[in-house]
């Protein structure tokens, strides 16, 4: 069954990058679709008009804005990660954290034994939980 609700970011250059490296993160992942702007369209050549693809089976779509935008991703929203293992979360703190920023750090605040929420690189915020 193909989800009915799938969360969309707009980046503004990086939706390619993003992508790839959310992918290589997760078990289950893949781009199931991209396409790209040609010369001929509005925006830049060679950045993501649309993409599909999804991490851990779940979908998500993105694209990179054809013009500036007065907004940006905000930790508001945030994808949340139950993680299987000690490993599973150590690797994905780690990876996620790197040019990232840690809003709170990987450790046990009780509901939790161990639990981070952070902003990666490309401002996407993540909940990191050990289930």
């Amino acid at each position: 069954m193909i989800n009915k609700i799938k969360t969309f970011f707009l980046f503004d250059g990086q939706a390619e990058e993003a992508i790839n490296f959310y992918v290589s993160l997760f078990k289950n992942s893949e781009i199931i679709d991209i396409r790209y702007y040609s010369s001929d369209e509005m925006g830049v050549e060679g950045t993501v008009q649309h993409a599909t693809f999804s991490l851990g089976g779940q979908h998500f779509m993105a694209i990179d804005s054809n013009f500036p935008q007065d907004f940006t991703f905000n930790p508001s929203m945030s994808l949340f990660v139950d993680c299987e293992t000690e490993e599973e979360i150590n690797s994905l703190f780690s990876e996620l954290t790197a040019h990232g920023t840690i809003l709170m750090p990987l450790n046990n605040y009780g509901f939790s034994s161990k639990f981070a929420w952070l902003t990666d690189s490309f401002g996407i915020s993540w909940q990191l939980n050990l289930k």
